[in-house]
């Protein structure tokens, strides 16, 4: 059984055919999936596909691109939508890639965001991109606000992963570390225990090889598992269910198809 723990089965291009993605993901054994928020629309959705399927579980939050948009008041709307089924804050953070300008408000969203983790005592989900240092002094100043979190598609280095997981993290691992030029993120799986990783898509975003530059799907998640296993020197089945159980003791859910 594999958990991906991050796709966003909320993204209009799945909108025609999201049954059908759904269905082919458990003829490919994942049985678990984190359906994650990156405005409160996709928010919204994630939590209506949670409620939709049992096997699958909502997180919510504003990107850091949301600054751009009216976040005070998608906060407020945003804390509307936790139940049951949503079971961690996020994708929040930092990222100086796409939306260099205006870090203080990417900040200011960020941080209200970790308070409202620490209001409903939700573990976080993380989106850093060119941003490593804010980031951790973010992280590190509001450790009081979380207890553990996921840092999604990692892609910094295994020195600050050690920084990170001094903070309760554990990694999202996708297809990048499939790449050839994924250099990075190929080191610090090698480096990392296997307890502190979780497999993802972030589908329909960054497909691993052979499908790179085409749509993200989660079954491809099974190649992830195969470099993942290679790297590590384990069996496809020993990295499916360590990273399956971590997933699963993380969000609080049960160890079962």
């Amino acid at each position: 059984m594999i958990f991906d723990t991050h796709v966003h089965l909320n993204d209009p291009s799945y909108k025609e055919n999201y049954k059908e993605i759904i269905e082919k993901a458990l003829e490919n054994n994942v049985k678990k999936m984190m359906v994650v928020g990156y405005d409160l629309e996709s928010s919204k959705l994630a939590v209506k596909l949670a409620n939709e399927y049992q096997f699958i579980y909502a997180a919510i939050g504003l990107h850091p691109s949301e600054q751009f948009n009216d976040y005070n008041n998608h906060l407020i709307e945003l804390e509307k939508l936790i139940s049951s089924k949503v079971l961690a804050i996020g994708e929040i953070g930092l990222d100086y890639h796409y939306t260099p300008l205006n870090k203080d408000n990417q900040a200011e969203l960020f941080i209200r965001q970790l308070e409202l983790a620490k209001k409903y005592n939700l573990p976080i989900i993380i989106h850093s991109r060119d941003a490593c240092l804010d980031t951790y002094e973010i992280l590190k100043q509001y450790k009081h606000c979380y207890s553990k979190g996921i840092m999604h598609c990692y892609s910094y280095s295994v020195e600050m992963a050690k920084e990170f997981k001094k903070l309760d993290f554990i990694f999202g691992i996708g297809g990048v570390v499939t790449y050839k030029n994924g250099k990075t993120c190929k080191e610090v799986v090698t480096a990392l225990n296997i307890k502190d990783i979780v497999l993802e898509t972030d589908a329909p975003y960054l497909a691993p090889s052979p499908y790179r530059g085409k749509i993200n799907l989660p079954h491809y998640i099974v190649n992830v598992a195969k470099e993942v296993s290679e790297l590590k020197q384990m069996s496809i089945k020993e990295i499916e269910e360590i990273t399956t159980k971590t997933a699963c003791d993380f969000f609080g859910v049960p160890y079962v198809d």
